[in-house]
């Protein structure tokens, strides 16, 4: 059985890094079954409502037009949260295409703050006053001119966004949708397309990798060891990929420590692949101790 490189003495691992760098690959699975909900989990019931609120409001999605529309939002927040899904839209996106349309700045910030508010609390009505109401009133503009509209002709290598079995024919086909049902083998598609859970998953991304990067700085902290935390996103030199840990620092880095479940589905064993090759570069340029004379 291969042993880890912390159940030996460091000048082992040193000597002959090639079987631990084995033994950590070997360990390396992927295990994506669960994933922390997080604050802003919207349960599927809360969603229904939302669903159900914005199709009574529309009369069964046949007067898709913002004066029916803004109230319910108002009343039932959630029911804007069920409006971007039917666009296939993320925030950022929907603000852009709604202030290029009507000619008014909504800025990606804005619409991230807005979705996660409405997420954290999708049944508290909203109040104008603690919001952009004239930002929100454009990006349900929008919405119900998108909806209305079929989609128009690309090039046949290409695809169109709104190009989805509930919007492809404008209005119609969202009435269909909603009368008849989405035939299940295209629901499946679309889903396939767009990857199960793809949006909680990354908006609870930093959750998984939390615990473990404060029980790394607290034992670098307890034992007296220099570091430094990168942040999400830095720009190392010298890094083709930062990972969360330099110690001493980047300026002088001896130890490079990724924090990493496995379960992000390859990419830790593509930054252990990077580290692999940074480490056992610095080992080869340590100079080889005699085993007899220690020197």
């Amino acid at each position: 059985m291969l042993k880890q490189p912390f159940e030996v003495p460091f000048s082992e691992v040193q000597a002959d890094p090639n079987p631990f760098i084995n033994a950590v690959f070997a360990s390396l699975a992927s295990e994506f079954w669960v994933m922390p909900k997080g604050k802003g989990f919207v349960d599927y019931p809360t969603f229904d409502r939302g669903y159900e609120k914005l199709k009574h409001a529309t009369n069964g999605f046949r007067e898709i037009v913002p004066e029916r529309i803004l109230p319910a939002v108002i009343e039932f927040p959630i029911s804007f949260v069920v409006l971007r899904s039917m666009l296939g839209f993320t925030p950022p996106e929907w603000a852009y295409i709604a202030g290029h349309r009507k000619g008014i700045e909504i800025p990606q910030g804005f619409a991230r703050n807005l979705d996660r508010k409405i997420r954290l609390q999708p049944s508290e009505p909203v109040e104008a006053r603690k919001v952009k109401l004239d930002r929100i009133s454009a990006m349900i503009r929008t919405a119900c001119d998108l909806l209305r509209e079929s989609v128009p002709t690309v090039s046949p290598d290409k695809i169109h966004r709104l190009d989805k079995c509930d919007t492809t024919c404008g209005q119609t086909s969202v009435q269909s949708a909603a009368d008849l049902g989405v035939p299940y083998p295209m629901l499946l598609y679309e889903r396939f397309l767009g990857r199960p859970f793809a949006g909680h998953r990354d908006s609870v991304s930093e959750l998984v990798g939390d615990p473990i990067e404060s029980g790394i700085e607290d034992a670098l902290t307890a034992a007296g060891v220099s570091y430094k935390k990168t942040k999400r996103a830095e720009v190392v030199p010298g890094f083709e990929q930062t990972p969360d840990f330099i110690v001493p620092n980047q300026f002088n880095p001896k130890v490079v420590i990724e924090a990493k479940f496995t379960e992000d589905d390859g990419t830790a064993r593509d930054k252990v692949t990077r580290i692999e090759n940074l480490v056992t570069l610095s080992l080869k340029d340590q100079p080889r101790r005699s085993p007899k004379t220690g020197q």
